[in-house]
């Protein structure tokens, strides 16, 4: 196990889990992860929901769930830090990733590259305003903070499957946008929050990464992969 994780302030439980409880946790993982997400793509599809009023039901349990269990700490949660090596990682990442996605729109899609920003400059505006907070603060709480606290005791030190299967999910989430492009990029992406967060235990240092790996995708062309069929923006 990489020595991060074992300073990661207990993101893998190793507590001993009975073998009923230990079958209720991946049933109750199912049914949030793989059930609601596919739930919310027909309340959304089938029903025009708007997506935001769908997944209210989800963030509600996840949220009862963390406040009334006694072991986790939302004060804890919001108020550790990470440091200048962290943010060193984000950004390096963020650059080679960052800088190849663009070379690729730029390269084989130039009239995708900077679309939303040169046609629809105020929504754009918005979106970069708005999305940290009423998207990405949602995503990471439900995704990696009640995700590892709630299920890492499944995985013991099996640290690698737990990141893993986030990721898996994490795109399948994206299952509501109706492309194949979100839930395989979420994937990726799910992926490397994921490893962040096992790796540092910190809500903030996914926040950033999250907000900035977002921002891109808005910003460069590909933003329309990620809100075709939802409804809240139209792109064609």
């Amino acid at each position: 196990m990489p020595e991060g994780i074992l300073c990661a302030g207990g993101t893998l439980s190793t507590r001993q889990l009975s073998p009923v409880f230990r079958v209720l946790l991946v049933v109750e993982m199912g049914l949030i992860y793989i059930g609601a997400p596919l739930a919310v793509a027909i309340a959304v599809h089938d029903l025009h929901l708007p997506v935001f009023i769908a997944l209210m039901p989800v963030l509600g349990i996840v949220l009862m769930c963390l406040l009334v269990d006694p072991t986790f700490s939302i004060k804890r949660e919001l108020t550790r830090g990470f440091g200048l090596a962290t943010l060193f990682s984000i950004l390096a990442v963020f650059a080679v990733g960052g800088g190849a996605v663009t070379y690729y729109v730029v390269t084989f899609h130039p009239d995708w590259f900077l679309e939303f920003p040169r046609n629809r400059p105020e929504t754009y505006k918005r979106i970069m305003l708005l999305y940290p907070a009423m998207s990405v603060v949602v995503q990471e709480l439900v995704y990696r903070t009640f995700y590892f606290h709630r299920y890492g005791a499944l995985f013991g030190r099996a640290w690698w499957l737990a990141i893993g299967l986030n990721g898996v999910l994490f795109g399948l989430g994206h299952i509501v946008i109706g492309t194949e492009l979100a839930v395989y990029g979420s994937m990726a992406t799910g992926t490397l929050f994921a490893t962040r967060y096992a790796m540092t235990r910190s809500f903030w240092a996914v926040f950033l990464e999250h907000t900035l790996w977002g921002a891109l995708v808005f910003t460069v062309g590909l933003g329309r992969f990620f809100f075709a069929g939802v409804g809240i923006l139209s792109w064609r």
